[in-house]
């Protein structure tokens, strides 16, 4: 093997270059963790009736209710509101949390190696 590098390895990149680079990925990773996880995320369901906040850390922080969306009659309805409420605000946090790691990663697939 080569002084210092490895054969094949592009540019001829040496380990401590290699290290460098994967600490100031880590690095930007934590960043992105840490402003994710200060992010809200709202959605809506029922025409608005309800609308549901969640943070990065995947917890619920607000639910608003429509007065207007209460009926005794059917609880079901409200009841289905809010976790369809509470669903999308969570996909929307995991689809920003997805499009950060790729943007981070260069699109490469790093099989939950971070």
């Amino acid at each position: 093997m080569a002084k210092g590098g490895f054969r094949g390895m592009p540019g001829g990149m040496n380990q401590a270059a290699m290290m460098k680079q994967a600490q100031k990925m880590q690095q930007e990773m934590l960043r992105m963790q840490e402003e994710q996880e200060a992010k809200t995320f709202t959605a809506k369901a029922g025409g608005g009736m309800v609308a549901a906040t969640v943070n990065g850390k995947h917890e619920l922080v607000s639910l608003e209710i429509n007065p207007e969306a209460v009926d005794p009659e059917d609880v079901e309805m409200l009841q289905d509101m809010v976790i369809a409420a509470v669903n999308e605000a969570l996909r929307a946090a995991d689809a920003e949390a997805a499009n950060n790691m790729s943007r981070l990663t260069g699109g490469l697939n790093l099989g939950g190696l971070f």
